[in-house]
Protein backbone atom coordinates (compact mmCIF):
# COMPACT_ATOMS: atom_id res chain seq x y z
CA UNK A 1 0.00 0.00 0.00
CA UNK A 2 1.26 3.45 -0.88
CA UNK A 3 2.23 5.83 1.92
CA UNK A 4 0.24 8.66 0.36
CA UNK A 5 -3.14 8.44 -1.35
CA UNK A 6 -4.20 11.47 -3.39
CA UNK A 7 -7.94 11.78 -3.98
CA UNK A 8 -8.05 13.57 -7.29
CA UNK A 9 -9.20 13.57 -10.90
CA UNK A 10 -7.31 14.08 -14.13
CA UNK A 11 -9.21 17.25 -15.03
CA UNK A 12 -8.31 19.06 -11.80
CA UNK A 13 -5.43 21.49 -12.07
CA UNK A 14 -5.47 21.95 -8.31
CA UNK A 15 -4.99 18.21 -7.90
CA UNK A 16 -2.21 18.31 -10.48
CA UNK A 17 -0.22 20.74 -8.34
CA UNK A 18 0.00 18.15 -5.60
CA UNK A 19 0.35 15.11 -7.86
CA UNK A 20 3.27 16.73 -9.67
CA UNK A 21 5.05 17.61 -6.44
CA UNK A 22 4.54 14.11 -5.06
CA UNK A 23 5.96 12.63 -8.26
CA UNK A 24 8.96 14.96 -8.44
CA UNK A 25 9.72 14.41 -4.75
CA UNK A 26 9.83 10.67 -5.35
CA UNK A 27 7.05 10.02 -2.86
CA UNK A 28 5.46 6.60 -2.46
CA UNK A 29 2.01 7.65 -3.58
CA UNK A 30 -0.98 6.57 -5.60
CA UNK A 31 -3.99 8.42 -7.00
CA UNK A 32 -7.57 7.60 -6.07
CA UNK A 33 -10.10 8.76 -8.63
CA UNK A 34 -12.93 11.02 -7.44
CA UNK A 35 -16.04 11.01 -9.63
CA UNK A 36 -16.56 14.76 -9.48
CA UNK A 37 -18.73 15.02 -12.58
CA UNK A 38 -21.28 12.61 -11.13
CA UNK A 39 -21.38 14.46 -7.83
CA UNK A 40 -19.08 12.49 -5.53
CA UNK A 41 -17.66 15.60 -3.85
CA UNK A 42 -21.18 16.74 -3.02
CA UNK A 43 -22.08 13.56 -1.15
CA UNK A 44 -22.39 13.49 2.61
CA UNK A 45 -19.90 10.62 2.76
CA UNK A 46 -17.18 12.59 0.95
CA UNK A 47 -17.77 15.73 2.98
CA UNK A 48 -17.94 13.95 6.33
CA UNK A 49 -14.95 11.65 5.80
CA UNK A 50 -12.57 13.50 3.46
CA UNK A 51 -13.26 17.21 2.97
CA UNK A 52 -16.10 19.25 4.38
CA UNK A 53 -15.41 21.84 1.66
CA UNK A 54 -16.37 19.34 -1.03
CA UNK A 55 -13.19 19.75 -3.06
CA UNK A 56 -10.19 17.89 -4.40
CA UNK A 57 -7.33 17.38 -3.87
CA UNK A 58 -7.34 15.47 -0.62
CA UNK A 59 -4.11 13.83 0.54
CA UNK A 60 -4.35 10.94 2.97
CA UNK A 61 -1.37 9.61 4.88
CA UNK A 62 -2.40 7.07 7.50
CA UNK A 63 -4.77 8.89 9.84
CA UNK A 64 -3.78 12.31 8.48
CA UNK A 65 -6.08 14.02 5.97
CA UNK A 66 -4.92 17.21 4.28
CA UNK A 67 -6.90 19.50 1.98
CA UNK A 68 -6.14 22.64 -0.05
CA UNK A 69 -3.24 22.33 -2.47
CA UNK A 70 -1.11 25.10 -0.97
CA UNK A 71 -1.31 23.53 2.48
CA UNK A 72 -0.52 20.08 1.13
CA UNK A 73 2.51 21.32 -0.80
CA UNK A 74 3.76 23.13 2.30
CA UNK A 75 3.59 19.87 4.25
CA UNK A 76 5.32 17.97 1.43
CA UNK A 77 8.21 20.44 1.55
CA UNK A 78 8.53 19.82 5.28
CA UNK A 79 8.53 16.07 4.63
CA UNK A 80 10.87 15.86 1.63
CA UNK A 81 12.86 19.10 1.82
CA UNK A 82 12.39 19.76 -1.89
CA UNK A 83 10.88 22.64 -3.88
CA UNK A 84 10.67 24.98 -0.90
CA UNK A 85 12.58 27.88 0.56
CA UNK A 86 16.02 28.43 2.02
CA UNK A 87 15.19 31.55 4.01
CA UNK A 88 12.29 33.74 5.11
CA UNK A 89 12.51 35.96 2.04
CA UNK A 90 12.05 32.96 -0.25
CA UNK A 91 9.24 31.63 1.94
CA UNK A 92 7.35 34.89 1.57
CA UNK A 93 8.01 35.01 -2.17
CA UNK A 94 6.66 31.47 -2.65
CA UNK A 95 3.58 32.47 -0.66
CA UNK A 96 3.20 35.65 -2.72
CA UNK A 97 3.19 33.81 -6.06
CA UNK A 98 0.99 31.01 -4.72
CA UNK A 99 -1.62 33.53 -3.61
CA UNK A 100 -1.35 35.31 -6.97
CA UNK A 101 -1.95 31.98 -8.68
CA UNK A 102 -4.97 31.10 -6.56
CA UNK A 103 -6.53 34.50 -7.17
CA UNK A 104 -5.49 35.42 -10.71
CA UNK A 105 -4.10 32.42 -12.63
CA UNK A 106 -5.70 29.13 -11.52
CA UNK A 107 -8.51 31.20 -10.06
CA UNK A 108 -9.43 32.40 -13.56
CA UNK A 109 -8.16 29.63 -15.84
CA UNK A 110 -9.83 26.87 -13.85
CA UNK A 111 -13.41 28.13 -14.19
CA UNK A 112 -12.74 29.38 -17.74
CA UNK A 113 -11.65 25.91 -18.87
CA UNK A 114 -14.50 24.29 -16.96
CA UNK A 115 -17.05 26.40 -18.79
CA UNK A 116 -15.45 26.33 -22.24
CA UNK A 117 -14.21 22.77 -22.45
CA UNK A 118 -15.69 20.55 -19.78
CA UNK A 119 -19.35 21.62 -19.71
CA UNK A 120 -19.26 23.54 -23.00
CA UNK A 121 -21.41 26.57 -22.22
CA UNK A 122 -20.27 28.41 -25.33
CA UNK A 123 -19.06 31.99 -25.12
CA UNK A 124 -20.93 34.03 -22.55
CA UNK A 125 -20.37 37.27 -20.66
CA UNK A 126 -18.84 35.14 -17.89
CA UNK A 127 -16.31 33.42 -20.17
CA UNK A 128 -15.41 36.76 -21.75
CA UNK A 129 -14.74 38.26 -18.32
CA UNK A 130 -12.69 35.26 -17.18
CA UNK A 131 -10.77 35.30 -20.45
CA UNK A 132 -9.79 38.93 -19.97
CA UNK A 133 -8.68 38.38 -16.40
CA UNK A 134 -6.70 35.27 -17.35
CA UNK A 135 -4.91 37.06 -20.18
CA UNK A 136 -3.99 39.91 -17.84
CA UNK A 137 -2.47 37.42 -15.40
CA UNK A 138 -0.58 35.65 -18.19
CA UNK A 139 0.84 38.99 -19.29
CA UNK A 140 2.19 39.52 -15.78
CA UNK A 141 3.74 36.05 -15.80
CA UNK A 142 5.25 36.58 -19.24
CA UNK A 143 7.01 39.73 -18.06
CA UNK A 144 8.20 38.00 -14.88
CA UNK A 145 9.65 35.05 -16.77
CA UNK A 146 11.52 37.33 -19.15
CA UNK A 147 14.07 37.79 -16.35
CA UNK A 148 13.41 34.80 -14.06
CA UNK A 149 13.86 31.10 -14.77
CA UNK A 150 11.24 30.13 -12.20
CA UNK A 151 8.73 31.87 -9.97
CA UNK A 152 11.19 32.97 -7.29
CA UNK A 153 14.34 33.06 -9.39
CA UNK A 154 16.64 30.28 -10.54
CA UNK A 155 15.16 27.23 -8.82
CA UNK A 156 11.79 25.48 -9.12
CA UNK A 157 9.50 25.59 -6.11
CA UNK A 158 5.95 24.72 -5.19
CA UNK A 159 4.99 28.18 -6.47
CA UNK A 160 5.83 27.01 -9.99
CA UNK A 161 3.70 23.89 -9.58
CA UNK A 162 0.84 26.10 -8.45
CA UNK A 163 1.18 28.58 -11.31
CA UNK A 164 1.55 25.98 -14.06
CA UNK A 165 -1.28 23.73 -12.96
CA UNK A 166 -3.81 24.63 -15.67
CA UNK A 167 -1.32 25.55 -18.37
CA UNK A 168 -0.47 21.99 -19.39
CA UNK A 169 -4.04 21.30 -20.53
CA UNK A 170 -3.08 22.19 -24.08
CA UNK A 171 -5.89 23.45 -26.27
CA UNK A 172 -8.46 23.43 -23.48
CA UNK A 173 -8.24 27.03 -22.35
CA UNK A 174 -9.28 28.82 -25.50
CA UNK A 175 -6.17 30.97 -25.11
CA UNK A 176 -3.14 30.66 -27.39
CA UNK A 177 -0.17 30.43 -25.05
CA UNK A 178 2.14 31.21 -27.96
CA UNK A 179 1.16 34.82 -27.32
CA UNK A 180 3.22 34.49 -24.12
CA UNK A 181 6.64 33.17 -25.24
CA UNK A 182 8.32 33.57 -21.86
CA UNK A 183 5.55 31.53 -20.25
CA UNK A 184 6.08 28.84 -22.89
CA UNK A 185 9.83 28.80 -22.15
CA UNK A 186 9.14 28.49 -18.42
CA UNK A 187 6.74 25.59 -19.00
CA UNK A 188 9.45 23.85 -21.01
CA UNK A 189 11.81 24.24 -18.06
CA UNK A 190 9.25 22.61 -15.81
CA UNK A 191 8.75 19.78 -18.31
CA UNK A 192 12.51 19.17 -18.26
CA UNK A 193 12.49 18.42 -14.52
CA UNK A 194 13.28 14.71 -13.94
CA UNK A 195 10.03 12.81 -13.49
CA UNK A 196 7.68 15.42 -14.96
CA UNK A 197 4.42 14.03 -16.29
CA UNK A 198 1.37 15.52 -17.97
CA UNK A 199 -1.74 15.71 -15.75
CA UNK A 200 -3.55 13.14 -17.89
CA UNK A 201 -0.65 10.73 -17.40
CA UNK A 202 -0.39 11.35 -13.67
CA UNK A 203 -4.02 11.12 -12.52
CA UNK A 204 -6.98 8.91 -13.47
CA UNK A 205 -10.24 9.91 -15.10
CA UNK A 206 -9.32 10.99 -18.63
CA UNK A 207 -11.22 10.92 -20.82
CA UNK A 208 -14.25 11.60 -18.69
CA UNK A 209 -16.35 8.45 -18.17
CA UNK A 210 -19.22 9.72 -20.30
CA UNK A 211 -16.92 10.75 -23.18
CA UNK A 212 -17.62 8.98 -26.47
Amino acid sequence: MAEYVLHCMAQSGHSYKVALMLELCGANWEPHWVDFFNGETRTEEFRSTLNEMGEVPVLVQGDSILTQSAVIMDVLFEKFGKFGWDNDEERRDILRWTIFDNQKVSGMLGPLRFLRTLIKTGETEVTKWLDGRARAALTILDKHFSTNEFAIGSKPTSADFSLCSYLFYEGELGIDLNDYPNVIAWLERIKSLPGWKHPYDLMPGHPMPDAS
